[in-house]
């Protein structure tokens, strides 16, 4: 068992808990597997069960309200305040409640893979695989760094732990509070582990555009070029999938920033959604499942065979999949690359009306930057019958503390200086809208040769007509492509169906945008949609 650099009680944390400081993998599962925590599968990864909450509780989510973040934060239903009083409370219960845990795992990690703008964080958690969870997401120290570990940030953990919303100000019993004075994060009563992945981005959210870096919600890659590509993306467009690429050197899958040298990653693992995941469609992926080391969140398994069923969302359409970096073939080294020369966003339009590919200028990328549009598909949430427009301000709405401007001019900033090429990416249906009858979701052998010819410069080369309802450059035919679905309107059978069903979701996003109008130029305002 290694010796904390730190101890806890420096950081005012007394308790009479065994300490299990910075166990490694195999050791963590072990633990867990004799803590009852989780189940081997047949090929080794570690199969567990995150309880009622199957993702991150936003709604129980708060930040501390004091003079660091009066000003700097955007205060509303997402980055909800907490009073210093309610924290203080909290945080006194929490620390009592520390006190009585039998174990504790301790887990020193890196939040960032540029030393220069990476923070040190401390992870305290009451379960085993939460611990192997962070050791294995987050950027693992060497043992000399470990040797001299001092902690910036703490985590504490505690899924026992039942918040009291008269004493506390919490909407429940569950409970994330971050306060950035104090450099602390609670969690309580939930045992989803993503809330302290999201945690450690929220913080560097928060501090990186003081320095000038841009913090996103992507996945990025880097070609045998030498170029990299960042994608940003919602959950289920394919940010994970889509940079996996085994001809692509991969950086990361989620959380970037992009400094003046680097994109660098924020973690050092990944954590993909496994529904409906297959060796055909994903094979670098699916290998993952088969390698110790690996966590599986909420995955149907048979208990006889302990064979894995992916295609089972009994539980959860969230099923999740967290493993390092490395299990992925072709990572770089160090978790960095070149600033981006190809930028992607990616969403998935359930209405159909979205090319599978589109060129944009710098201020329609910030458009939709700010925009962040994807779409739910009817059938995935109860009483959804008809696609959905989702928008989440930077692809990524609950992870940012600070107001969207912000993080919109940091990237219109970066463009200009770099020159990076910007495209919007459709992985969601074409011919018609999700819900319709005989109406697949695009290809992704055509989305990643769409893509490949984006990112090797090819399709600059290429005819391109203007898009009469959202103005950016559209590809005519494209090598490999089957041009039918390159025009949406001529693969609709109902051309007068798509011309209402596109003019809807044009309004959907000048309406959405009224938000950010007064915050940008106005060459950012005339890259707005046709309405």
């Amino acid at each position: 068992m290694t010796a904390l650099s730190s101890p806890l009680e420096k950081q005012g944390i007394s308790t009479s808990a065994k300490i299990h400081a910075n166990l490694g993998t195999a050791a963590l599962v072990e633990q867990a597997l004799q803590r009852g925590e989780g189940r081997l599968t047949k090929d080794g990864a570690l199969l567990v069960d995150t309880g009622r909450f199957t993702g991150r509780s936003v709604k129980d989510k708060f930040v501390v309200r004091d003079a660091t973040t009066e000003d700097t934060i955007n205060w509303g239903a997402i980055n909800q305040p907490m009073t210093p009083e309610h924290w203080a409370n909290l945080k006194a219960d929490f620390l009592a409640a520390l006190k009585d845990q039998d174990e504790l795992y301790v887990a020193d990690l890196f939040g960032g893979s540029q030393p220069e703008y990476r923070v040190n964080v401390r992870v305290v958690t009451q379960l085993a695989w939460h611990s192997l969870f962070v050791h294995t997401l987050l950027v693992r120290p060497t043992a000399d760094e470990l040797a001299s570990f001092v902690p910036e940030y703490t985590i504490l953990n505690l899924p026992s732990f039942k918040a009291d919303p008269a004493r506390h100000g919490s909407r429940s019993e569950t409970v994330i509070a971050v306060n950035l004075t104090e450099k602390l994060i609670l969690i309580g009563d939930t045992e989803y582990s993503g809330e302290m992945k999201k945690g450690v981005f929220g913080l560097l959210n928060f501090l990186l555009p003081a320095q000038g870096v841009m913090p996103m919600h992507c996945s990025a890659n880097i070609g045998a070029d030498g170029k990299s590509a960042i994608f940003f993306g919602l959950s289920g467009t394919g940010k994970t999938t889509l940079s996996a690429d085994a001809s692509r050197t991969l950086i990361g899958d989620d959380e970037h920033g992009w400094s003046d040298q680097a994109v660098f990653n924020f973690e050092g693992g990944c954590y993909a959604k496994m529904i409906n995941l297959s060796a055909e469609g994903e094979p670098e992926i699916y290998a993952t499942t088969k390698m110790f080391g690996t966590i599986l969140e909420n995955v149907t398994m048979d208990e006889d065979t302990r064979e894995l069923d992916f295609t089972d969302a009994s539980k959860t359409e969230n099923t999740r999949g967290a493993y390092p970096i490395e299990f992925i073939p072709n990572t770089s080294e160090k978790n960095l690359g070149p600033p981006p020369s190809n930028i992607i966003f990616l969403t998935a339009d359930a209405f159909g009306v979205l090319p599978p590919i589109a060129r944009l200028t710098p201020d329609q990328a910030m458009y939709h930057f700010l925009s962040g549009y994807t779409a739910k598909v009817a059938g995935t949430e109860i009483g959804v019958t008809e696609p959905t427009a989702t928008f989440s301000t930077c692809f990524g709405a609950a992870f940012m503390p600070r107001h969207p401007s912000v993080y919109g001019n940091l990237l219109k900033k970066r463009i200009a200086e770099g020159g990076a090429e910007c495209w919007l990416v459709n992985t969601g249906w074409s011919g018609g809208k999700a819900s319709d009858p005989g109406i697949k979701r695009m290809p992704i052998k055509a989305t990643r040769a769409l893509l490949n010819a984006a990112l090797d410069g090819s399709l600059n080369n290429a005819e391109f007509r203007k898009d009469p309802n959202f103005g950016f450059d559209v590809p005519v035919a494209v090598p490999g492509v089957d041009s039918s679905i390159l025009d949406p309107r001529a693969a609709w059978a109902d051309k007068d169906e798509y011309d209402h069903t596109a003019q809807k979701l044009v309004q959907l996003f000048v309406d959405n945008f009224e938000q950010f109008a007064e915050h940008v130029d106005e060459s950012v305002r005339q890259a707005a949609p046709a309405a």
